[in-house]
């Protein structure tokens, strides 16, 4: 497994766009190792989530293989978006 980590581009307007509707946010991109990108808590329930760039082509976009283990191996759910709006309909925000 990876040890370290990068973060999509799109990510700091993500975190903020969530924290504008009121939802807690831990980035956690830097754990690396598959874990997911961030931790969001909103009206009461945890979201795991998952970024990727939208502005990038789908072959660009695939969980890595930490990723896609991860996703595999956890018995929640894990939220994968590609820009704000999937991440605001993602919690139900809009």
């Amino acid at each position: 497994m990876r040890l370290d980590a990068r973060t999509d581009a799109n990510q700091n307007e993500i975190v903020q766009a969530l924290r504008d509707v009121g939802a807690s946010v831990a980035i956690t991109s830097a754990l690396g190792k598959g874990f997911v990108d961030l931790v969001a808590g909103y009206r009461g329930i945890n979201y795991l989530i998952e970024i990727k760039d939208g502005s990038k082509p789908p072959s660009a976009r695939r969980l890595t293989p930490d990723e896609q283990e991860f996703h595999d191996l956890w018995r929640g759910a894990v939220i994968v978006v590609n820009d704000v709006d999937e991440a605001l309909k993602a919690i139900g925000a809009i």
